[in-house]
């Protein structure tokens, strides 16, 4: 799939995006190498309850992930400029969020096939490039590509103080998602559906 992303009128380069399988996991692991912030959580901090969570080495997270695509389990997509992965949308099955499922205040409110958007992390060279949006858009398309009746985030607002890497909420409304509650007055449960 490719999209250019746009900056204002001014459009960059035109970027490629790909599923992470076991195909793009080098590239995963490049990103990963480039991106300490990134390779920190690995994106398990939803994937693991929070006591595996806080018990898993920085190596640990990063061969969980790799073993969840070895699995054939979805984890997300990158965004590649030429052949380097720039940028990573965290989306897969709801059920494979085990600390997402324990999250009161995001409890499932119905029994769909819901993926979930989780985390975005986007080098800091392609920030404010509305690389966001076209990332959520090829991730929301790449989840009801694979079934997904739904497609849920939860982004807070950029002031906000709460976990931000989620996303904010006018990029999903960009995106043709709608609010369909909040858990606070910063977090908001947002929908795509196919």
């Amino acid at each position: 799939m490719t999209e250019r992303p746009q900056m204002g009128t001014q459009s960059v380069q035109p970027l490629q995006y790909h599923p992470v399988t076991t195909e793009h996991l080098p590239d995963l692991s490049r990103f990963s190498a480039a991106h300490g912030k990134f390779r920190y959580c690995s994106c398990m901090r939803w994937r693991m309850s929070g006591a595996d969570f806080r018990r898993a080495t920085v190596a640990d997270r990063v061969s969980a992930l790799a073993a969840l695509v070895h699995q054939g389990i979805p984890v997300g997509v990158l965004a590649f400029a030429d052949e380097t992965p720039v940028a990573w949308c965290s989306v897969a099955p709801r059920e494979t969020y085990a600390a997402l499922a324990r999250y009161r205040a995001l409890s499932l409110t119905d029994d769909a096939n819901i993926w979930s958007v989780v985390c975005f992390f986007l080098d800091r060279a392609w920030r404010r490039q509305g690389l966001t949006l076209a990332l959520l858009t090829a991730a929301t398309g790449y989840a009801h590509s694979q079934g997904a009746a739904i497609v849920e985030g939860y982004p807070v607002q950029p002031d906000s103080h709460s976990y931000r890497y989620m996303g904010a909420p006018a990029v999903f409304v960009q995106a043709g998602f709608r609010e369909v509650s909040r858990t606070s007055t910063n977090r908001r449960v947002m929908r795509h559906y196919a």
